[in-house]
């Protein structure tokens, strides 16, 4: 589950509350070993997946660095290049 979560600091444009929120829904799924609640729990899950997003959006918003952003067609083209070394595929433009 956790290979789903990337990482969001330092490209343009700048990571989505909806790319934030997903990696924060992939986090509570990893800490809960749930991928769907239960009804009894669809609650706390909830709640939980609200507070992750909003740390993380708060930790994104205020870190700063003096490295350039990353483009993120660049860096998808690499995590391919990878992935095709690592699985032995072809990695596709």
């Amino acid at each position: 589950m956790c290979r789903n979560i990337k990482t969001l600091f330092n490209f343009e444009p700048a990571a989505t509350d909806e790319e934030i929120r997903a990696a924060s829904l992939q986090f509570v799924r990893k800490l809960s070993g749930f991928n769907t609640p239960s009804k009894a729990n669809q609650a706390a899950f909830d709640a939980a997946i609200e507070e992750v997003f909003q740390a993380g959006r708060r930790l994104l918003h205020s870190l700063e660095t003096q490295a350039p952003p990353r483009d993120r067609e660049i860096e998808a083209q690499k995590a391919r290049q990878r992935n095709a070394e690592r699985f032995g595929t072809k990695a596709s433009a």
